[in-house]
């Protein structure tokens, strides 16, 4: 049995994640911190709506006893500022990674990032500086397990879309060919990073880990 944390449920990944978490009978509750509601109503679920993620510690006795965070919310690095970026990437992952292990150190922690992430913090591109920062946050805080969620191309199934338009546009000229994709080590589905996050959060060992869309696929198995 095991309680988790779902952030950016309302988002591609998120979703998935949470349709993956329903669907499982290991997880037994089910937290989403969000900005607006789900729209689901499931036995499982208890929503905390906090409009201001900066204001993080006002719901920290909300989070005790969870026993995984996936914390799959996030935003595109295109059209938006250095600043507002690394505030809804870093600066909210840190307020979130603190709390949660204040609360519960032995807890997993599953944070999605992207493929393309630096880990040396020196990429020609600002988006993947700042999530290796925030990976590196995240592996420095001392959490009994972390995982590391670099997906690239996803393929959103169950009927989920991207919040983002344009994504959704190459999605659909995508479907027809989603047969083929699928058979791709290179290619994850929601589906397949939900059934890899629950896996993570049952593995029974201290471990640190990057998973790439082969890994992922891999965990999912489990």
């Amino acid at each position: 049995m095991s309680h988790v944390l779902i952030t950016g449920a309302t988002g591609m990944v998120g979703k998935g994640v949470l349709l993956s978490c329903l669907k499982d009978d290991s997880v037994t509750k089910i937290t989403l911190l969000t900005r607006r509601s789900s729209g689901i109503s499931n036995p499982k679920v208890k929503e905390l709506l906090l409009s201001d993620f900066s204001n993080m510690v006002s719901i920290q006795t909300q989070l005790e006893k969870v026993d995984a965070c996936f914390h799959c919310m996030g935003i595109s690095s295109l059209g938006v500022s250095k600043e507002e970026f690394e505030l809804k990437t870093f600066v909210y992952t840190q307020l979130l990674a603190d709390i949660c292990h204040q609360n519960n150190p032995d807890m997993t922690f599953c944070y999605v990032s992207g493929t393309g992430t630096s880990s040396a913090e020196n990429s020609r591109q600002l988006w993947a500086n700042i999530k290796g920062k925030t990976e590196n946050y995240l592996i420095q805080k001392g959490f009994n397990k972390v995982f590391l969620f670099r997906p690239g191309l996803i393929l959103p199934e169950d009927g989920i879309q991207s919040a983002t338009s344009w994504y959704n546009t190459i999605y659909k000229i995508m479907r027809p060919f989603y047969g083929l994709l699928k058979k791709s080590k290179n290619v994850s589905s929601t589906r397949q990073i939900g059934a890899a996050m629950i896996a993570a959060s049952q593995y029974q060992k201290p471990l640190v880990l990057h998973l790439e869309n082969p890994q992922i696929n891999e965990w999912a198995l489990k």
